[in-house]
């Protein structure tokens, strides 16, 4: 009967890390000892200072690592949203169907299927989703999860003139979500004439 054996697990490659970071910090400590100047005879830093050094170290190390991490987070979490967004492996729970998926003109054609039915707020709620889907392939605003539409709003003051159609639907998509105001044909007439602005063609 023979037995598999593992060459190598996470638990053993952490201990032989700490094991040869511990190694490299005492043998640069020892280098900084022999630097030192002379010192009286038995003179050495006590335990507790070592250990304290040793803790500012690894607290100094960890924060930068997380400071790093956090900038290349901040950096290129758009691009990483729009990745999974285009694999499919990421779902949008603000919408029943992820904008991703559908086009543009797919989008539109529903706005009218709505409006023909009379559910102007599902119609209103497509002409929103075909304007962010703009912005995604514009690659204005590409399609983040976590923002919001003040957040679009302030991200498209400074970059899309003019403003006001866009204001249009996003300040329309905000009563549909969270005012108890009913949507009317008058705001999805407003809503197509502001999308008709973004995208004459």
């Amino acid at each position: 009967m023979t037995e598999t054996f593992e060459k190598t697990n996470w638990n053993w490659q952490l201990s032989q890390f700490q094991q040869q970071a511990g190694e490299w910090w005492e043998y640069q400590f020892y280098r900084f000892e022999q630097a030192l100047p002379e010192l009286p005879t038995g003179w050495s830093i006590s335990p507790w200072l070592s250990e304290l050094l040793k803790f500012l170290f690894w607290l100094v190390l960890g924060l930068f690592i997380a400071w790093v991490c956090w900038r290349l987070w901040r950096e290129f979490s758009p691009y990483i949203y729009s990745w999974l967004n285009k694999t499919g492996n990421l779902i949008d729970f603000r919408v029943k169907t992820p904008s991703s998926e559908l086009s543009i003109a797919l989008l539109l054609e529903r706005s009218q299927k709505f409006y023909r039915q009379g559910n102007y707020r599902e119609a209103c709620r497509c002409i929103y989703l075909a304007m962010l889907q703009q912005l995604h392939q514009k690659a204005i605003a590409p399609h983040k999860l976590s923002r919001t539409d003040g957040e679009y709003l302030q991200l498209l003051r400074s970059a899309v003139t003019p403003i006001q159609p866009y204001e249009t639907l996003i300040t329309t998509h905000e009563q549909l979500c969270f005012g108890n105001a009913d949507i009317l044909p008058d705001n999805y007439e407003q809503c197509r004439q502001a999308y008709r602005q973004i995208s004459p063609e």
